[in-house]
């Protein structure tokens, strides 16, 4: 996966400067738009790439998980960064569009054409692993999303070259600007839940809650709390009630069944007896 931020993050930048300077020359605020769009990847695949490599460094006596968390860091502001740049667009846009200027149109399509086989070839890199990582999906949707966007920079050129109304680039520049929003908000959203310890997107606290409540010699489960460690990583902690004598199962056996069914690979269980419960003071729901 080194291979595929570096490869990335060297093409992207170099198709960024070019796309800067074409679009300056050929006046197309769509063009420069784009680019900063680009350069905004080109800073997510940096920020990731460093994320994946702390992720691998072991853990210390202060940072006792380790650098997980920096992966959701990564995400977080890779996707604070896009939304900023929504508003700079956004911003110039709306300026052009209430003072329309001419563009060189051939420019714009010859350069977004370059990027759609820039963008696209990049995102296939990282779309053999999105479903199991958070950053590297953040990265596949970018640069697919990117990839698009370029199509409608082409279509946005090629109907400035025929109808001439130069209105249609910045027009388009909104349009790149809401395919921005809509590809980054559940990324946003999804790596500040992490960064707030929420359960991962894809569990729900009652469905493992249930499962554990079922176990043979449970009688209630307190004190359930399960989040992220990372973008791959997730962790679980419960108390289990049980029958004197009767756990479910060897506490080895339980996260094994509990990472088979659920994915999650840092589990600490602690069994109480009805008696040790009464005294336990995170019985209550309302007790963190």
């Amino acid at each position: 996966m080194d291979t595929a931020f570096a490869v990335g993050a060297a093409i992207n930048t170099g198709f960024v400067l070019a796309e800067l300077l074409f679009g300056l020359a050929a006046n197309s605020v769509a063009l420069v738009a784009d680019a900063a769009h680009n350069l905004g990847d080109v800073l997510s695949l940096l920020l990731a790439w460093g994320a994946a490599w702390l992720t691998r460094r072991p853990p210390t006596a202060r940072r006792t998980y380790g650098w997980g968390r920096s992966s959701i860091l990564a995400a977080l502001i890779n996707a604070a960064i896009l939304l900023i740049s929504v508003g700079a667009i956004g911003f110039e846009a709306i300026r052009r569009l209430l003072h329309p200027e001419p563009v060189a149109s051939g420019i714009v399509m010859a350069v977004a054409a370059v990027g759609i086989l820039v963008n696209g070839g990049t995102a296939l890199l990282f779309m053999r692993d999105r479903d199991s990582d958070l950053n590297i999906r953040a990265q596949f949707q970018h640069l697919a999303g990117d990839a698009l966007v370029s199509v409608a920079v082409v279509a946005a050129a090629l109907a400035i070259r025929l109808t001439g109304l130069s209105w249609i680039d910045p027009l388009a520049s909104l349009a790149v600007a809401g395919v921005i929003v809509a590809g980054t908000w559940s990324t946003l959203r999804e790596s500040l839940d992490l960064s707030l310890d929420a359960v991962p997107a894809r569990l729900t606290q009652q469905e493992v809650n249930d499962w554990l409540a079922a176990l043979p010699g449970v009688r209630e489960v307190h004190d359930l709390h399960i989040w992220g460690l990372s973008t791959t990583e997730t962790a679980l902690t419960a108390h289990l009630v049980c029958d004197p004598g009767r756990a479910p199962r060897s506490l080895d056996e339980l996260a094994a069944a509990l990472h088979d069914r659920f994915h999650i690979g840092h589990t600490t269980i602690q069994v109480e007896t009805e008696t040790e419960a009464a005294l336990c003071r995170l019985r209550s729901a309302a007790v963190v």
